[in-house]
């Protein structure tokens, strides 16, 4: 009986010692209560790099790894970034499932670079100027300006007739639409897409970074497609933690009295290239 009392205990540890080992040969599916999605900071810049750079989660889990909107190149299984590859000056919400659970974790960030708001601009107004948003905040100044920061750079843009100031990047569309992009009489959804470059004297050390911007025109509000309110429909929760002041197209859903109506969509918005919706009046 004793023998077969022994037996039983060192089955026992047989077990829990067995239990405990495979633990740690694999990744934790189900992270400690204090776990915490973290890839160590909440910006991070392009650099001039020979090869892509890339970022990766402080604690590697086994799981599932999500981002958010569409533009940042992630690996669903490691959660590895490649900040070379993601589009910039947006901010992104990564999401982490752990395998075998339906828990989530989340953590933001972003990845340095301008912006440009989509929406309506009128051509009589303060919004025929577009100035560049700056690491997905309105309130942040752009570094350097006057002191080594460049946009459109290799002038690609103002070759071409989109007017780019080079010394802050803001987007004169008055002068745009005169300097003949649309044509001498500009044509209702006549659009041209644009090709930045820029460098900005921050943490990137002036690494060459590019945005595109799509322009399009309409003599009015009202000679607006429906195929325009589906873009922005589309790309609604696109701009994360962004809002400064109401979207330059929000005061034109009503249309002489008619709402404009789009049903909100189910896939992932795209923000990029941004759309600028030029109203000549």
């Amino acid at each position: 009986m004793k023998e077969f009392a022994r037996l039983c205990y060192l089955l026992i540890l047989l077990t829990t010692a067995f239990s405990c080992k495979k633990g740690n040969d694999s990744p934790a599916s189900n992270p400690p209560s204090n776990y915490t999605l973290s890839y160590g900071d909440s910006i991070f810049y392009i650099t001039n790099q020979s090869t892509d750079y890339t970022i990766n989660p402080l604690t590697s889990r086994a799981g599932e790894y999500i981002g958010f909107p569409e533009g940042i190149q992630i690996d669903t299984q490691t959660g590895e970034i490649n900040v070379s590859k993601s589009e910039t000056g947006l901010r992104y919400l990564i999401s982490f499932i752990p395998a075998g659970t339906t828990d989530t974790f989340t953590t933001k960030l972003v990845i340095s670079g301008i912006n440009f708001l989509d929406g309506f601009y009128r051509l009589n107004t303060a919004d025929s100027v577009i100035r560049p948003v700056y690491n997905a905040n309105w309130n942040n100044p752009v570094p350097g300006l006057n002191n080594g920061s460049i946009f459109d750079d290799g002038s690609s843009c103002n070759s071409a007739g989109c007017n780019v100031n080079t010394a802050s990047g803001s987007i004169n569309l008055a002068q745009t639409v005169r300097n003949g992009v649309f044509g001498a009489t500009p044509s209702n959804n006549d659009r041209h897409e644009f090709e930045m470059n820029y460098r900005i004297n921050d943490k990137s050390g002036k690494s060459l970074n590019t945005i595109k911007v799509k322009l399009y025109y309409f003599d009015s509000i009202d000679d607006v497609t429906q195929e325009v309110y589906d873009i922005i429909d589309s790309r609604q929760g696109a701009i994360l933690g962004f809002q400064p002041k109401l979207l330059p197209f929000q005061s034109f859903i009503s249309v002489n009295g008619n709402e404009k109506t789009a049903v909100f969509s189910k896939t992932i918005p795209k923000p990029r290239p941004p759309c600028i919706f030029i109203l000549g009046r």
